[in-house]
């Protein structure tokens, strides 16, 4: 079951004295124009993980959507209102919406200071992925629809999603769990919901994210995680011949952890090493860390 909080006020459970903030209005710029953020978090043992990464990026979203009533303070009462839903939770999916609320007809926005921000925090149960996802890898296939070039929304959890819903309904089969998505230029960018690091010659590398995909919180972490462990890492662009030819590849989010790839369906031999020794040890080290 999931639950759910309307600026504060549970969804399920609205008192008609609340409304206004117990319920989304018809009129909100989120549900019209897709005008807002979105953070996904692993709820673990009660605490939402990765918190401060995913307000860093949140705060970032908001300065490019000009959301400048929505920082600072407001922090402190998402922390507040996600400990409220999550606090009991052994392990869940905690989704954190922000959008610049009602503002009627046509896409200009109301001015900045009179924006009234709505806050949507959902509780989802943990998704029952199959443990041979982690121990023996996945099959990943390469998806025809193509990422567009947006540096200002590039890196961001805008709530702008209909590539990544167009490229995960290219296919139904449960045992492929996950499709490559490139750029309009050809470069692999990432996963519709994964970031994407692939191993060549010892060096571990990620796609670029300035003009399109997303900047991930994950990603971030085995960035920062690789440079202290002194594991030769770049951010950089990344042709489909480049990650077909890799030695190792693995994709992330906030919710799987890692996920070692196996192979690229439709490619001959294009199989990986599931156990390569970066992959291994990236995945020794987030086991042993306080985000999984």
């Amino acid at each position: 079951m999931t639950t759910t909080l309307i600026n504060g006020v549970s969804a399920n459970c609205i008192d008609v004295q609340d409304r206004g903030l117990g319920y989304i209005d018809v009129q909100d710029r989120g549900l019209h124009y897709g005008d807002g953020l979105f953070e996904t978090f692993a709820v673990i043992n009660g605490e939402p993980a990765l918190w401060d990464r995913h307000m860093q990026r949140l705060q970032l979203g908001c300065q490019r959507l000009n959301f400048p009533n929505f920082l600072g303070p407001d922090l402190a009462l998402l922390r507040s209102e996600a400990l409220s839903l999550s606090g009991d939770v052994t392990q869940g999916v905690l989704k954190i919406i922000i959008t610049r609320g009602g503002g009627g007809r046509g896409y200009r926005a109301p001015p900045p200071l009179a924006a009234q921000v709505t806050r949507i925090l959902a509780l989802y149960p943990w998704p029952d992925y199959p443990v041979a996802f982690w121990s023996e890898g996945v099959t990943v296939r390469v998806c025809a629809t193509r990422l567009g070039w947006n540096p200002a929304l590039a890196g961001i959890k805008h709530l702008n999603r209909l590539e990544q819903v167009l490229a995960r309904s290219e296919w139904d089969d449960a045992s492929v769990p996950e499709g490559l998505m490139l750029d309009i230029q050809g470069n692999v960018i990432e996963g519709t919901m994964t970031n994407l690091f692939v191993v060549r010659n010892g060096q571990l590398l990620t796609p670029d994210v300035s003009q399109c995909g997303v900047a991930g919180v994950m990603r971030s972490w085995i960035l920062a995680c690789a440079r202290m462990a002194g594991i030769p890492s770049a951010i950089t662009s990344l042709t489909l011949d480049m990650v077909t030819s890799a030695d190792e590849i693995f994709l992330c989010n906030s919710v799987i952890g890692l996920w070692p790839v196996r192979e690229i369906m439709g490619i001959p031999g294009c199989s990986f090493q599931v156990s390569g020794p970066i992959t291994t040890d990236i995945m020794a080290k987030l086991r042993d860390s306080t985000v999984s």
